[in-house]
């Protein structure tokens, strides 16, 4: 409990993995339901841009919980300097 008081131990990353997860749900949900739609209605259109968020949607989400490990990574390099000086 002493480490969730005082932020001895970063929870974020494992929140961020968990929003990872749920970001590649939601584009393969939505990635397969703009197919289907278009399917329906007979667009062309519609099935490529289902197929672009099958392949880049999961891509963009996982990019950006990178650059947000990244971010907490940094912060504890750098805290975790400040503390041996």
């Amino acid at each position: 409990m002493n480490e969730f008081l005082t932020f001895k131990k970063l929870y974020t990353p494992v929140v961020i993995q968990i929003l990872f997860w749920i970001g590649v749900g939601v584009c393969v949900v939505e990635g397969i339901g703009t197919i289907a739609q278009a399917g329906t209605f007979r667009n062309g259109l519609g099935i490529v841009n289902g197929l672009l968020i099958l392949g880049v949607g999961p891509i963009a989400v996982r990019v950006i919980c990178e650059l947000l490990i990244a971010v907490f990574g940094i912060h504890r390099s750098v805290s975790n300097k400040a503390d041996s000086d």
